[in-house]
């Protein structure tokens, strides 16, 4: 089926109808402050006198944790407390009206306070460990936060909640893989750390995924061309330009993959599975409704 060209309707007014669906089902996706959990429900509790003894136990399990396991779960780290540059990415997007009250404002507001946690927890659990010098991967941080990404998406929604739908996925099993493993080392405290963060990634996946959807109902041309252009130029990971202190640009993100794919946390595989998924979940396949190029 080919549209007429009077039936062509602008991002501006998909968005914004978009934003009413998002506004009733927010929390679909999203879960209410007083019923997530927080960092400080997996980590021992300073007022009590058995913080000493907690963290002595937590540092014994960490101390089983391999080479690479703990070089991903750093890199996963860092790129969970890189959250500054997604939330102002998502700020320099098009054609999202940032209104206070409005269902995308209240989006990334609530998808950036759920994100908050995991880069905090995370930090937390590193630090007690003893096993990493937290000096150096403060300056990765910060590193990471002032080199920022490009992600080839420019401004443009479209392109951007396609990237988005594949890297809430990719965390997901990042996290997930890194649970498991640290289950097998003995560490089931980790465990359940990563597997919390993994389950807040899937439901964000979902919503990504679903705008997606609803996108291609409404304007299923420019969507595709949106979808198009961004599996020509291949998702890339928010952390792509990942550094240590005197190293240039990028130089440690090839170690941080290299030991994911070494371990089996995250592989090419994974990454042809997920855009597999992607095809399926949208139909690319069978989509109408298309005009001409």
């Amino acid at each position: 089926m080919i549209l007429s060209s009077d039936l062509l309707i602008s991002r501006g007014e998909v968005l914004q109808q978009l934003e009413g669906y998002l506004k009733d089902n927010i929390y679909t996706f999203l879960k209410k402050v007083e019923d997530s959990w927080q960092p400080a429900d997996y980590l021992p509790d300073s007022r009590r006198d058995t913080f000493f003894d907690e963290v002595k136990e937590l540092r014994e399990r960490a101390g089983t944790l391999s080479y690479d396991l703990l070089a991903v779960l750093i890199g996963d780290t860092i790129t969970e407390e890189a959250l500054p540059n997604y939330e102002a990415w998502f700020h320099e997007l098009d054609n999202l009206n940032r209104d206070h009250n409005n269902g995308w404002a209240q989006w990334i507001r609530g998808w950036t306070a759920e994100e908050n946690r995991h880069g905090d927890l995370l930090n937390r659990y590193l630090y007690l460990s003893g096993r990493v010098n937290m000096r150096e991967f403060e300056f990765s941080t910060q590193h990471l936060i002032n080199d920022g990404f490009d992600l080839g998406t420019a401004n443009d929604p479209y392109r951007a909640f396609v990237y988005t739908s594949y890297q809430e996925m990719a965390t997901n099993v990042s996290h997930r893989r890194v649970g498991q493993l640290a289950r097998q080392a003995g560490d089931d405290q980790l465990s359940k750390i990563c597997g919390m963060i993994a389950g807040d990634e899937n439901r964000h996946a979902r919503a990504y995924k679903t705008f997606v959807d609803k996108i291609f109902e409404l304007d299923p041309s420019e969507m595709m061309l949106a979808f198009e252009d961004m599996m020509r130029k291949k998702i890339v990971m928010p952390a792509h330009y990942m550094r240590e202190l005197g190293i240039d640009m990028g130089k440690t993100f090839g170690h941080f993959t290299d030991a994911a794919q070494r371990i089996g946390v995250y592989t090419s595989q994974d990454y042809t599975d997920i855009l597999d998924s992607l095809l399926d979940e949208w139909q690319i396949a069978g989509r109408t409704g298309l005009t001409p190029a």
